[in-house]
Protein backbone atom coordinates (compact mmCIF):
# COMPACT_ATOMS: atom_id res chain seq x y z
CA UNK A 1 0.00 0.00 0.00
CA UNK A 2 1.24 3.46 -1.15
CA UNK A 3 1.17 6.20 0.87
CA UNK A 4 -1.52 7.49 -1.51
CA UNK A 5 -3.85 4.88 -0.61
CA UNK A 6 -3.82 4.89 2.96
CA UNK A 7 -7.05 6.50 4.13
CA UNK A 8 -7.60 10.08 5.57
CA UNK A 9 -8.50 10.00 9.06
CA UNK A 10 -10.38 13.00 10.61
CA UNK A 11 -7.93 14.06 13.88
CA UNK A 12 -10.63 13.45 16.98
CA UNK A 13 -12.48 16.01 18.61
CA UNK A 14 -14.08 16.78 22.23
CA UNK A 15 -17.08 19.05 22.82
CA UNK A 16 -16.37 21.99 25.02
CA UNK A 17 -18.99 24.06 26.22
CA UNK A 18 -17.70 27.45 28.23
CA UNK A 19 -18.65 31.68 27.93
CA UNK A 20 -16.67 33.94 26.13
CA UNK A 21 -17.66 37.71 26.77
CA UNK A 22 -20.98 36.53 28.39
CA UNK A 23 -22.00 34.23 25.93
CA UNK A 24 -22.48 30.49 25.65
CA UNK A 25 -20.66 28.56 23.53
CA UNK A 26 -20.29 24.96 22.30
CA UNK A 27 -17.83 23.67 20.23
CA UNK A 28 -15.88 20.35 18.35
CA UNK A 29 -12.25 21.00 19.15
CA UNK A 30 -9.11 19.06 18.69
CA UNK A 31 -7.46 18.33 21.81
CA UNK A 32 -4.50 20.00 20.52
CA UNK A 33 -6.27 23.65 19.69
CA UNK A 34 -4.90 26.61 22.01
CA UNK A 35 -7.16 28.43 23.45
CA UNK A 36 -5.83 31.86 21.64
CA UNK A 37 -6.28 29.74 17.84
CA UNK A 38 -9.70 28.85 19.34
CA UNK A 39 -10.95 32.25 20.67
CA UNK A 40 -9.07 34.18 17.03
CA UNK A 41 -10.30 31.50 14.58
CA UNK A 42 -13.48 29.94 16.07
CA UNK A 43 -14.45 33.28 17.80
CA UNK A 44 -13.27 35.79 15.88
CA UNK A 45 -12.13 37.59 18.71
CA UNK A 46 -8.91 39.22 17.02
CA UNK A 47 -8.18 41.14 20.26
CA UNK A 48 -6.56 38.19 21.53
CA UNK A 49 -3.06 38.46 19.54
CA UNK A 50 -0.47 36.03 19.17
CA UNK A 51 2.83 36.95 19.56
CA UNK A 52 5.18 34.81 20.75
CA UNK A 53 3.33 31.60 21.29
CA UNK A 54 5.35 30.74 24.06
CA UNK A 55 4.50 32.10 27.37
CA UNK A 56 6.49 35.38 27.28
CA UNK A 57 4.66 38.58 25.81
CA UNK A 58 1.60 38.59 27.26
CA UNK A 59 -0.36 39.50 23.99
CA UNK A 60 -2.78 37.04 24.05
CA UNK A 61 -3.61 37.15 27.85
CA UNK A 62 -7.09 36.84 28.89
CA UNK A 63 -9.28 36.04 31.47
CA UNK A 64 -10.19 32.74 32.60
CA UNK A 65 -12.28 32.75 35.54
CA UNK A 66 -11.32 36.31 36.35
CA UNK A 67 -7.12 35.04 36.67
CA UNK A 68 -4.98 36.05 33.38
CA UNK A 69 -4.10 33.60 31.77
CA UNK A 70 -1.79 33.55 28.36
CA UNK A 71 -3.98 31.86 26.34
CA UNK A 72 -0.72 30.71 23.64
CA UNK A 73 -0.43 27.77 26.57
CA UNK A 74 -3.58 26.69 27.35
CA UNK A 75 -5.56 24.38 25.26
CA UNK A 76 -9.33 25.09 24.66
CA UNK A 77 -10.24 21.80 26.21
CA UNK A 78 -8.97 23.19 29.60
CA UNK A 79 -11.02 26.21 29.45
CA UNK A 80 -14.22 23.82 29.10
CA UNK A 81 -16.57 25.18 31.91
CA UNK A 82 -14.59 27.84 32.17
CA UNK A 83 -15.63 31.76 32.01
CA UNK A 84 -13.61 33.57 29.29
CA UNK A 85 -12.98 37.41 29.16
CA UNK A 86 -11.16 38.97 26.04
CA UNK A 87 -10.75 42.75 25.33
CA UNK A 88 -13.79 43.00 23.69
CA UNK A 89 -15.52 41.85 26.83
CA UNK A 90 -14.55 44.94 28.45
CA UNK A 91 -16.71 46.87 25.69
CA UNK A 92 -19.50 48.13 26.93
CA UNK A 93 -23.26 48.76 25.12
CA UNK A 94 -22.87 50.44 21.73
CA UNK A 95 -19.05 50.01 21.92
CA UNK A 96 -18.68 52.21 24.65
CA UNK A 97 -14.60 51.88 26.05
CA UNK A 98 -14.73 50.31 29.43
CA UNK A 99 -12.45 52.89 31.83
CA UNK A 100 -9.36 50.88 31.31
CA UNK A 101 -9.26 51.01 27.80
CA UNK A 102 -10.10 55.04 28.08
CA UNK A 103 -7.28 55.43 30.46
CA UNK A 104 -5.20 53.87 27.90
CA UNK A 105 -6.62 55.88 25.48
CA UNK A 106 -6.24 59.42 26.97
CA UNK A 107 -2.68 58.09 28.40
CA UNK A 108 -1.64 57.81 24.58
CA UNK A 109 -0.45 53.85 26.45
CA UNK A 110 0.24 52.50 22.80
CA UNK A 111 2.28 53.01 19.71
CA UNK A 112 1.91 49.74 17.35
CA UNK A 113 -0.96 48.72 19.61
CA UNK A 114 0.08 44.92 19.30
CA UNK A 115 0.40 44.29 22.96
CA UNK A 116 -1.91 46.68 24.11
CA UNK A 117 -5.40 44.28 24.55
CA UNK A 118 -3.20 41.97 26.70
CA UNK A 119 -2.27 44.81 29.14
CA UNK A 120 -5.72 45.59 29.43
CA UNK A 121 -6.95 42.72 30.15
CA UNK A 122 -3.60 42.15 32.43
CA UNK A 123 -5.19 45.83 34.01
CA UNK A 124 -8.47 45.00 34.55
CA UNK A 125 -7.33 41.31 36.90
CA UNK A 126 -4.44 43.66 38.16
CA UNK A 127 -7.70 46.68 39.64
CA UNK A 128 -9.92 43.57 40.49
CA UNK A 129 -7.35 42.20 43.29
CA UNK A 130 -5.70 45.51 44.10
CA UNK A 131 -8.02 48.99 43.61
CA UNK A 132 -5.54 51.08 44.39
CA UNK A 133 -2.57 50.28 43.46
CA UNK A 134 1.26 52.47 43.87
CA UNK A 135 3.79 52.00 41.14
CA UNK A 136 5.96 48.97 42.26
CA UNK A 137 2.36 47.16 42.68
CA UNK A 138 1.48 48.55 38.91
CA UNK A 139 5.13 47.41 37.81
CA UNK A 140 4.34 43.57 39.22
CA UNK A 141 1.08 43.45 38.47
CA UNK A 142 2.22 43.75 34.75
CA UNK A 143 5.59 41.94 34.43
CA UNK A 144 4.40 39.24 32.31
CA UNK A 145 3.62 41.54 29.26
CA UNK A 146 6.31 42.96 27.34
CA UNK A 147 5.79 46.32 24.89
CA UNK A 148 8.42 47.04 22.40
CA UNK A 149 7.11 50.42 21.75
CA UNK A 150 6.60 52.56 24.90
CA UNK A 151 8.88 52.50 27.56
CA UNK A 152 6.40 51.51 30.09
CA UNK A 153 5.68 55.02 31.50
CA UNK A 154 2.39 55.82 29.56
CA UNK A 155 1.15 52.29 30.81
CA UNK A 156 1.83 52.81 34.21
CA UNK A 157 -0.48 56.02 34.07
CA UNK A 158 -3.54 54.42 32.32
CA UNK A 159 -3.27 51.93 35.35
CA UNK A 160 -3.04 54.56 37.70
CA UNK A 161 -5.96 56.85 35.98
CA UNK A 162 -8.23 53.62 35.56
CA UNK A 163 -7.47 53.28 39.06
CA UNK A 164 -8.86 56.45 39.53
CA UNK A 165 -11.70 56.21 37.32
CA UNK A 166 -12.99 53.57 40.05
CA UNK A 167 -12.39 55.81 42.83
CA UNK A 168 -14.60 58.10 40.94
CA UNK A 169 -17.04 55.63 39.94
CA UNK A 170 -17.32 54.25 36.45
CA UNK A 171 -16.11 56.96 33.88
CA UNK A 172 -16.69 55.23 30.14
CA UNK A 173 -19.36 52.91 28.91
CA UNK A 174 -18.07 49.53 29.81
CA UNK A 175 -18.64 47.35 32.99
CA UNK A 176 -16.99 48.72 35.71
Amino acid sequence: MSVDDTPQTEPPTEEISLTVNGETVSAEVEPRLKLSDFLRREQGLRGVRVGCEHGVCGACTVLVDGKGVKSCLMLAVQADGSEITTVEGLTGDGGALHPIQEAFHETHALQCGFCTSGFVVATKELLEENPDPDRDAIEHGLADNVCRCTGYQNIYEAVERAADYADEGSHGGGDG
